[in-house]
């Protein structure tokens, strides 16, 4: 094959970026109408036409036990790194935290926990912070620090404050907290695959390490997050 055939036109990378980031958010590939959507297509069959050319190009691939299931099997060399990975899009709590709210609503903030290199475990309360209207009365939630700028491609930056929802299991694709040989806690977005998960980092100077599933404890999802601007 010609180093040509590989070159790809800006609408074919649009839709292979668009394509990406939903099957990370989401862990499902999006409709042909989300896509003719994305690129502001009048008709699908445009979509056919592009999906085509990128499953030619050794892009994607289309999935036969799934109807119109796609998997990005690469992404173009001259992608940024906001294009690689998926913006978590967190609903950020503007102007500081809101320590003045109804005490009902509040919940703890319990230390800090690692967005690089894993720390040891979090316990006990160092804050207390206002729990967003539209998570109360569904689970138990709780705060974190955020330390570290491994998730920073996630939207997820040093010295946020993390709101996360108490579950021990979460869907592959999702940024949780885990618990690692029951000693080091940290924040990354969780990859199964058989007995084994991948903890990723949203930063490409991190590396992606791999653990035997019962080396690592679910302690929660990320759902929101406070971020304190000066």
């Amino acid at each position: 094959m010609y180093e040509v055939c590989s070159m790809l036109t800006k609408k074919q990378k649009n839709l292979l970026i668009f394509i990406n980031k939903k099957i990370r958010s989401t862990g499902i590939s999006p409709s042909y109408e989300e896509m003719k959507n994305s690129l502001n297509l009048k008709s699908k069959s445009g979509i056919h036409r592009l999906i085509s050319a990128l499953e030619e190009r050794g892009f994607v691939k289309r999935l036969a036990h799934k109807a119109r299931a796609l998997e990005v099997v690469k992404l173009p060399e001259n992608a940024s790194a906001n294009d690689i990975f998926n913006t978590f899009t967190p609903s950020i709590i503007k102007g500081g935290l809101d320590k003045n709210s109804n005490k009902s609503s509040e919940i703890s903030v319990l230390g800090s926990i690692a967005a690089g290199t894993p720390i040891e475990a979090i316990q006990q309360e160092v804050d207390r912070v206002a729990l967003p209207e539209d998570l109360q009365n569904k689970g138990e939630h709780y705060g974190l620090k955020v330390k570290g700028d491994s998730m920073i491609e996630a939207g997820i930056a040093d010295g946020d404050t993390v709101i996360v929802k108490k579950t021990s299991n979460v869907d592959s694709g999702e940024i949780a907290v885990v618990l690692i040989d029951d000693q080091e806690a940290t924040l990354k977005r969780i990859r199964k695959k058989g007995n084994t998960i991948a903890l990723e980092a949203a930063n490409r100077n991190y590396g992606t390490k791999i653990y035997a599933a019962n080396r690592v404890k679910i302690q929660g999802k990320l759902v929101s997050l406070y971020r304190n601007f000066h």
